[in-house]
């Protein structure tokens, strides 16, 4: 729906500026103004700094259930206890979807643990 009204005025305006030149003559300008606007700049936010080891850190390992990724994160979940023996690893499904808040897996992940890895699909 906004592709389409974006092409209606993108005529419009393509169609007042052919009549302005036909008016004015051939040489003259017109002006067009973008009718996406201006968008904010991008808040960044630095990366957390690593630790030297992950000896003796609880990182969780959070599923955000997107489709057809429980079997990968299962997996990777797997792959880094073997990995990384002297390291807890937690396994955790997110409340809702990707999108949804869940608050009482933040408090938990901030209270016991040194990191996070959340799989939010491709």
């Amino acid at each position: 729906m906004k592709n389409r009204a974006g092409l209606l005025i993108l005529g419009v305006l393509l169609l007042t500026g052919i009549f302005a030149a036909s008016l004015l003559g051939q040489n003259s300008k017109i002006t067009v103004m973008n009718p996406r606007g201006i968008k904010p700049p991008i808040r960044r936010i630095p990366m957390a700094s690593r630790p030297k080891t992950l000896d003796g850190k609880t990182i969780y390992i959070v599923d955000t259930k997107y489709p057809r990724t429980r079997e990968f994160v299962e997996e990777l979940f797997q792959v880094l206890k073997e990995k990384y023996p002297m390291t807890n690893w937690v396994f955790k499904d997110k409340y809702g979807g990707y999108m949804d808040d869940d608050p009482a897996l933040w408090a938990e992940i901030k209270a016991t643990g040194h990191g996070m890895i959340m799989a939010v699909g491709h």
